[in-house]
C-alpha cells in the first residue's frame, strides 16, 4: 500500500468510524471480537450486547477499551481464529499495543519524533559549568588575599545540548510511527505522518533498539522502544503485508474472566466439588479435573454461585439460546456440595447463570444494567431450596466492560438483590 493510498483509507476509515464498527451475534461465523484489516479495510468487531456509544470520539474511546479488555483477558492461544473446516487455525499474535504504545509516545510530544541530543560546549559567563573542561580551556585570573594565592574564573566552559535527528534512532522511530498510521492512525486523526527517508534493515534496526532497550532507565522510553521492537519482530516475521488481526473467536472466555475479576472471590478452588477413578489391579487412583463454577460470589455473608454463559439469549430472547440441562444440573450439583461439604445453610446459598444483553435495546423492558429473565428448575428436584432455582441474569455488555475492576460492594449488592428479588418471592410450582 503506497502513501496516497494508506492516506485514503485512514481518512474513510476516520470519515466512517461507525460504518467500521460491528456487534457480532454469535452465531457461526460471527463470533470474532476484536480488530481486523484486510487492504485498505479495517473494521472492529464487538460482543453480542455492545451498545455503541453517540459520538465518534466516544467510539474511538470504546475500542481501544476493547482493545485494553482483550489484551488483558486473552492469551495467544486465546487469540486463534477459527477458519473452514478444511484449514488450520490462524493464531492472532499482532502486537496491537506495541503500534499503540509508539503512536501514543508520538501524541505525547505533540506530533514530534523520538530525537535524541548531543553535548554542546561554549565559553559564558553563567551556565551548566563543566569543571574538568573549565580547568583545561579556560584561564583564571590569580588573586593575592593574607599571601594565599587563588584562581578566580570569569568564564566558564558551560554544557548545553542540541537535537540530533540525523541519528539512525530518530530515523527507526520515523519508520516505526510511520508503520503504525498506516495500522492503526485511523483510531486517532484521519491524517498520515510524512513517509520515512532511508531506515536501516530490520535486522540492524532491531539491534540498535534493543542496545537502546538495555541501556535506558527511563521508564517512558523503555515502553517506548519495547513497543518498537515489538514491532520490528512483527515485521520480521509476517507474511502478509496488508492483513492483521488482534482479538478472539472465543469470546466465552473473556466473559468469564469478566464476570469473575467483578464478582468472584479470589480463592474459589476450594469450593469446587472434585471426582476421582479408583482403579482395579492395584494402580493409582485418578483424580479427574473438579467441576468448576466460573465465579463464587460472597456477599453480605451469603454465597453465589455464578456461571458466566455467553450465550445468545439476552439479544435474541430465543428460548433455545438459553443454557441447556446439562449446565442447570452443574449449578445444582455446585450448590449441593456447599451445603453438604461446606456447612453453607441453604438459607443463603444462590445461585444464577450470567449472559450479555443491551440495556437500551432489549425485549424484556429493562432499563437497569443489571435485571431478571426468569430462572431454571429441575423436575426431580423439589426445587424448594434457593440453589435449586438458577436464576437467569443479563448484564449490559459495555457496563461490564467498563465495570469489571474493582471488585465492588456496589456492583455485588445490585447482583446480589437481583438473583435473591426472585429466588426469595414465590415458591416455584410442582411440575405438571
Amino acid at each position: 500500500m503506497d502513501a496516497d493510498a494508506a492516506l485514503a483509507a485512514v481518512e474513510k476509515v476516520q470519515e466512517n468510524i461507525r460504518d467500521r464498527c460491528h456487534i457480532n451475534s454469535n452465531e457461526d461465523g460471527d463470533r470474532f471480537v476484536g480488530v481486523k484489516a484486510d487492504s485498505d479495510k479495517a473494521m472492529v468487531y464487538f460482543p453480542i450486547g455492545y451498545q455503541l456509544p453517540e459520538t465518534d470520539q466516544e467510539i474511538r474511546t470504546d475500542i481501544k477499551h476493547l482493545i485494553q479488555v482483550l489484551s488483558e483477558f486473552t492469551s495467544k492461544q486465546d487469540r486463534v481464529l477459527a477458519l473452514n473446516k478444511f484449514a488450520a487455525p490462524q493464531t492472532v499474535d499482532f502486537p496491537i499495543n506495541a503500534y499503540r504504545s509508539v503512536m501514543e509516545f508520538y501524541f505525547s510530544l505533540g506530533g514530534k519524533y523520538y530525537i535524541e541530543t548531543d553535548p554542546v560546549f561554549r565559553t559564558s559567563p553563567k551556565g551548566n559549568q563543566h569543571w574538568p573542561r573549565t580547568f583545561k580551556d579556560q584561564t583564571p585570573l590569580v588573586q593575592q588575599a593574607n599571601g594565599v594565592s587563588s584562581l578566580i574564573y570569569t568564564d566558564f566552559t558551560v554544557r548545553s545540548s542540541t537535537p540530533n535527528d540525523n541519528k539512525l534512532i530518530t530515523q527507526i522511530n520515523k519508520y516505526c510511527v510511520y508503520e503504525a498510521f498506516k495500522k492503526l492512525g485511523w483510531l486517532y486523526v484521519p491524517y498520515l505522518p510524512e513517509k520515512p527517508g532511508n531506515c536501516p534493515n530490520i535486522k540492524t534496526s532491531k539491534q540498535i533498539v534493543r542496545e537502546k532497550l538495555a541501556n535506558t532507565n527511563d521508564d517512558r522510553k523503555r515502553n517506548l522502544f519495547q513497543g518498537m521492537l515489538d514491532m520490528l519482530e512483527y515485521m520480521d516475521e509476517k507474511t502478509s503485508e496488508h492483513t492483521f488481526y488482534f482479538g478472539t473467536d472465543d469470546f466465552d472466555h473473556v466473559w468469564e474472566k469478566l464476570i469473575d475479576k467483578a464478582f468472584g472471590e479470589r480463592n474459589k478452588d476450594k469450593y469446587f466439588p472434585r471426582t476421582r477413578w479408583l482403579l482395579d489391579q492395584k494402580k493409582k487412583s485418578k483424580e479427574k479435573h473438579p467441576l468448576m463454577p466460573d465465579s463464587i460470589m460472597i456477599y453480605d455473608d451469603k454465597y453465589y454461585v455464578l456461571d458466566a454463559k455467553c450465550y445468545r439469549f439476552g439479544w435474541t430472547s430465543v428460548p433455545d439460546h438459553l443454557p441447556n440441562a446439562s449446565s442447570i444440573s452443574k449449578q445444582v450439583t455446585y450448590g449441593e456440595y456447599l451445603e453438604q461439604y461446606h456447612a453453607i445453610s441453604e438459607d443463603v446459598l444462590f445461585n444464577a447463570f450470567i449472559m450479555p444483553y443491551n440495556m437500551k435495546k432489549n425485549v424484556f423492558g429493562l432499563t437497569e444494567p443489571v435485571g431478571t429473565i426468569g430462572e431454571a428448575v429441575s423436575d426431580w428436584k423439589t426445587n424448594t431450596k434457593y440453589y435449586h432455582r438458577i436464576q437467569g441474569i443479563v448484564i449490559d455488555t459495555r457496563y461490564m466492560m467498563y465495570h469489571y475492576i474493582g471488585n465492588s460492594i456496589k456492583g455485588k449488592a445490585a447482583l446480589a438483590e437481583c438473583i435473591e428479588k426472585v429466588t426469595t418471592r414465590d415458591p416455584v410450582p410442582p411440575p405438571k
